[in-house]
């Protein structure tokens, strides 16, 4: 067996060599072999509607009325959001919210408070 290196992403060592290419079956994740000794990550830089960047476990605060999908209830503008996580795809920002519970907004509707 070729001594393929693990994902740098999730660590699984299920990866395999795809021409000049290693791939994550995974993740989904794929890099090259000169990019292996790098120790750089692909992180995603979130901002909020000001530019800001977001970190996980930052408080930001929502900047427009939002309805929730599925009831007829609103998040209220200026409602405040403690302790965010970042997470990948369209809506960027997992959190609870008092009164509604977990949720999952688009960053460009908050502002980092």
């Amino acid at each position: 067996m070729s001594n393929v290196p693990d994902c740098p992403k999730c660590k699984s060592q299920y990866t395999y060599e795809d021409g000049a290419i290693f791939v994550c079956p995974e993740c989904a994740h794929e890099w090259s072999a000169e990019s292996e000794g790098s120790t750089e990550t692909d992180e995603k830089i979130v901002k909020d509607a000001n530019g800001n960047i977001l970190q996980d476990g930052d408080a930001v605060t929502v900047i427009k009325d939002l309805k929730v999908k599925g009831t007829s209830s609103v998040i209220k503008i200026g409602t405040k959001v403690k302790s965010i996580r970042l997470v990948e795809g369209d809506h960027d920002i997992d959190c609870k919210i008092d009164g509604f519970g977990a949720m999952k907004l688009k960053s460009e509707f908050v502002k980092k408070a």
